[in-house]
């Protein structure tokens, strides 16, 4: 008879995976904590450089190291060209139109209100499938949704009142550009290529190149040489924001749901005031701290259960990598090109 010291431990195991899910978790924290610091490289490189010709310069670098990355996988082939149509047309929404509006909004208001703002993007995405799947809102969600709209509206009437116009309509339209995100999950979900998040994401930055591209033929008036710092803040924007910060989270989610995901990038608006000060000199009031806080707290309230939701309408045998899920172009998604 074997006693119960003979059998085999199955503590490497749990060891090897308690490694890798840390590893995980570290790679969407350090993600996260590169989209934080764009808003405030953007503001400082907007200075000197247009906000079109900045998506146009970011882009186009993040479109060519993509385009590396994705033709150095094994057995790699381009996807027929109704689907990579239907990616470009994504990437016009999604890239083109969203950081037209966010460059713009961060020329006109501040580093800060961008950080905060941009953290009630999933609730804009959630209230805007709600209406348009005409689905059904706990009153838990309902509440996360007020609450996020409450700590948007003390972020803006503070930047109304401290700096006037132009600050106002910088937020404004940077709220826009959450409605304009939200838009974009929802056509981004419709994509049935069954390509990976990495080839997606490729045609969606080659597309959203292109439309900055001509955007930026708006601006030739105020084209100068830009120092050489603001093309290093445009290089880090490119290879670091857009496509480094993008692998990472992608490998995260290989072993954590959803869901966490989505609570680890509530760091994004708390590095961001951080970023903003530092990088910027902005100065964060403390009406902008609590409308950040009611913000995140709306955002933790409206995505909940959201990661019970989505296992019960992934099929079985399917996971977080493959093909384009909502974890990769629905609400977790909604800074991965930050």
């Amino acid at each position: 008879m074997t006693s119960g010291t003979d059998r085999p431990s199955p503590a490497p195991a749990r060891t090897s995976v308690d490694r890798a899910t840390a590893l995980a978790v570290v790679a969407i924290v350090g993600a996260a904590l590169i989209w934080s610091t764009s808003f405030a490289v953007t503001k400082v490189a907007l200075d000197h450089v247009p906000p079109m010709t900045i998506g146009a310069m970011r882009f186009t670098v993040a479109a060519l190291l993509l385009g590396v990355a994705v033709r150095c996988r094994p057995g790699w082939s381009p996807p027929p060209p109704r689907r990579r149509a239907f990616m470009g047309l994504a990437g016009l929404l999604g890239i083109t139109a969203y950081f037209a509006l966010e460059n713009v909004g961060v020329e006109l208001a501040t580093a800060s209100d961008a950080s905060l703002i941009v953290a009630s993007y999933p609730i804009i995405t959630l209230a805007l499938e709600f209406v348009v799947n005409r689905t059904g809102v706990s009153p838990v969600r309902l509440v996360g949704m007020l609450l996020a709209i409450v700590g948007v509206w003390l972020i803006v009437q503070q930047g109304a009142d401290e700096s006037g116009g132009n600050r106002l309509w910088g937020d404004v339209i940077l709220i826009l550009g959450g409605v304009v995100w939200a838009v974009y999950n929802l056509v981004a979900r419709r994509d049935g290529s069954g390509c990976s998040p990495l080839v997606v994401t490729y045609y969606q930055t080659l597309a959203g190149a292109a439309g900055f591209l001509l955007l930026s033929l708006t601006e030739y008036e105020r084209w100068e040489t830009p120092p050489a710092d603001d093309l290093l803040r445009v290089a880090y924007l490119a290879g670091f924001c857009s496509v480094a910060a993008f692998l990472a989270y992608n490998y995260g989610l290989r072993r954590v749901s959803s869901s966490v995901a989505v609570n680890l990038l509530n760091l994004v608006p708390v590095m961001g005031l951080i970023s903003a000060v530092v990088l910027v000199g902005e100065t964060v009031g403390m009406i902008q701290v609590l409308g950040g806080a009611i913000v995140i707290v709306g955002v933790l309230l409206g995505l909940h259960r959201i990661g019970d939701d989505e296992r019960q309408e992934r099929a079985p045998g399917t996971s977080d990598t493959g093909g384009t899920s909502k974890t990769t172009t629905g609400t977790t998604r909604w800074n991965s090109q930050e």
